[in-house]
């Protein structure tokens, strides 16, 4: 990772992507500093999309606070968008026949974690998740890397895909992810091919769940705190940042804005 200093191409920059848990957020709420670097990067007409594994039910007041084109909840699964008169749209990736008989099968999954993997408990949020299951690990509870990895084991045992974030160990049925949801949001709002000119857009994250963001993007950045998760990382954003959470995510809008 190279420090943010070093960024050598900010012009021609249309949009941002993000992660919100410890990089938008710092203990759990966004501050004022990020919040304003939300409001700057919308005045001067940059798109913004923050791409979470948090549950649908737990992004709409966000959606509807923020100056955003939407967020896109559970890893790409559902996205909100607000219309014209204030009330919010949902948009799923996958049909409501789907969507049904996957939550069944990972109610069963989440069970059986609870029961076999000792202290794993649903994440507090859980109740307005759609297409998702989460088990906490950070948020309001420690729980050891052997059991995050136990957890990861017994989702992708029952064929579900399964990531970590900062707080949360997710899994779900679907081809869908953090850049699928991209791609789809991107096509769905703008019309545009979001891998046609994916040098004009940049992500910002700070966990595991957002390697294959990192991966694909040429302009990621980590916020600082990514430190905890590097060990584990087999791909590193390409910068990053000298402030945590969400300074950093502020510390990235004032080097976009700068460029233009």
């Amino acid at each position: 990772m190279q420090p943010l200093s070093s960024w050598p191409k900010r012009s021609g920059i249309v949009g941002v992507l993000t992660d919100i848990d410890d990089t938008l957020t710092t203990e759990g709420s966004i501050t004022e500093e990020a919040l304003r670097a939300l409001h700057d990067l919308s005045n001067h007409d940059l798109r913004v999309i923050p791409i979470t594994g948090r549950p649908v039910g737990w992004s709409e007041p966000f959606a509807l606070a923020w100056p955003v084109d939407a967020i896109v909840a559970e890893n790409g699964a559902v996205a909100l968008v607000q219309r014209p008169e204030g009330a919010l749209k949902k948009l799923h990736q996958q049909d409501a026949a789907t969507r049904t008989a996957n939550f069944v099968r990972m109610q069963e999954v989440l069970k059986q974690i609870e029961r076999r993997v000792p202290g794993a408990s649903r994440a507090t949020d859980s109740g307005g998740r759609e297409c998702d299951i989460a088990i906490d690990h950070s948020e309001f509870t420690q729980m050891p890397q052997t059991d995050i990895d136990r957890c990861v084991a017994l989702m992708q045992a029952a064929g579900m895909n399964a990531t970590v974030s900062s707080i949360h160990i997710n899994g779900w049925y679907g081809t869908h992810n953090k850049l699928e949801g991209a791609r789809w949001i991107v096509r769905e709002l703008f019309g545009r091919d979001l891998d046609a000119e994916i040098d004009r857009w940049v992500y910002v994250g700070d966990s595991t769940n957002d390697q294959l963001m990192f991966k694909h993007f040429p302009h990621s950045v980590g916020v600082a705190n990514i430190a905890r998760f590097v060990p584990q990382l087999t791909h590193l954003p390409r910068y990053v940042t000298q402030g945590e959470r969400g300074a950093g995510f502020a510390e990235v809008a004032r080097a976009i804005l700068a460029g233009r």
